[in-house]
């Protein structure tokens, strides 16, 4: 995969086959594994103390648990007599049972008994028990990964600009998950989020809340934030004085980490997006809500979440048949606009994975 220009002026976007290859895909997809992947808010462990992570088996091909007993962790879900999944759904109770032959566990994922095994020889031992996985906390949310390492650094953009904002005391809104398949690549649909170039033509509601002249990027190792300004009279944070924006009028901060997840923070919360790849040209997007202020629901940027998704999709579907046509091999991009998606590509193709 060719290297991005660093110099946004000289640079030309990524080639089309990237987004519709399958071995390239293939070879992307692998790299997920070094990376943090968001598991859940810690009020989800209110209602459920074991939580199949469903979205993570999409992304990292492995099947994790996340379970909430003395400690809470992030253990295998797949039994170690047969491979069955050891919980289908969200749960509560105080043992893991795998539903195919009785086998227990704690919710450690230590071993605790299995039936009709007591003539094998060297049993039980350590491989009986449920594998553990790297967990770690970030103001009640929760992130996992196979191989990554200092999730903290990572996520230090984010304590310094919005520390101040109580995350660990939103509260899980299911009613506000969503689920939805389209038909392109994952990387498109990071493309446009990357950017409010498309806000005038794509998100006239939207556009009609938002300062589009006041709208910024800003990047950082890992990721990317854009900050929607709201117009005059539109819903906006409350910022403090600690806050560094305090005194503009904020209407959403929209933070993207590499590889595949959007954290949306609004004046009534926090709206997740996990985007996990399914095929070259097929892609699942997860929606959880988190709620802060619900009286603020339903007003501004985050107002109307359900059209903007589909708008967006609209366009990202008809941009992966783009993309596929001989007369489309590679773009321009933006230095006014395109900052983010610029980042986004050269993190992708940097040389250090192994793209």
């Amino acid at each position: 995969m060719p290297l991005i220009d660093p110099d946004i002026r000289k640079a030309e976007t990524l080639p089309s086959r990237f987004y519709t290859d399958s071995a390239t895909f293939e070879q992307v997809r692998l790299g997920f594994s070094g990376n943090w992947h968001f598991a859940a808010h810690l009020s989800q462990l209110e209602e459920f103390n074991v939580i199949p992570l469903q979205h993570l088996e999409g992304l990292l091909r492995e099947p994790l648990l996340l379970t909430k007993g003395e400690h809470t962790r992030c253990i295998s879900n797949v039994c170690t007599h047969r491979g069955m999944l050891v919980a289908n759904e969200p749960c509560k109770t105080s043992v893991l049972q795998c539903p195919y032959h009785g086998r227990t566990f704690g919710l450690d994922g230590c071993f605790r008994n299995m039936p009709e095994f007591e003539q094998v020889e060297g049993f039980p031992s350590a491989a009986d028990d449920l594998a553990e996985f790297p967990l770690a906390e970030w103001m009640g949310l929760l992130f996992s990964t196979l191989d990554g390492t200092d999730c903290e650094r990572w996520l230090a953009p984010l304590t310094e600009r919005i520390g101040w904002m109580p995350v660990a005391d939103f509260m899980h809104d299911p009613s506000r998950d969503r689920e939805y398949e389209i038909d392109a690549n994952w990387a498109l649909y990071v493309d446009n989020y990357l950017e409010g170039f498309h806000i005038p033509f794509v998100h006239g509601d939207l556009h009609d809340m938002l300062d589009y002249d006041g709208y910024r990027t800003e990047l950082f190792e890992g990721g990317v934030l854009q900050v929607g300004k709201a117009r005059e009279g539109e819903p906006s944070f409350d910022l403090p004085e600690s806050s560094p924006d305090h005194g503009e009028n904020v209407a959403a901060y929209y933070y993207w980490l590499f590889p595949g997840l959007m954290l949306n923070f609004y004046p009534w919360g926090l709206s997740v997006n996990i985007v996990v790849p399914i095929s070259v040209e097929r892609t699942k997007i997860v929606y959880h809500g988190y709620v802060w202020d619900s009286s603020k629901l339903g007003q501004g940027a985050g107002g109307d979440l359900d059209k903007v998704e589909a708008e967006d999709q609209f366009v990202v579907e008809a941009t992966q048949r783009g993309v596929n046509s001989r007369a489309y091999e590679r773009g321009r991009y933006s230095p006014t606009r395109e900052t983010g998606v610029h980042h986004f590509h050269r993190l992708l193709t940097r040389p250090d994975d192994s793209n």
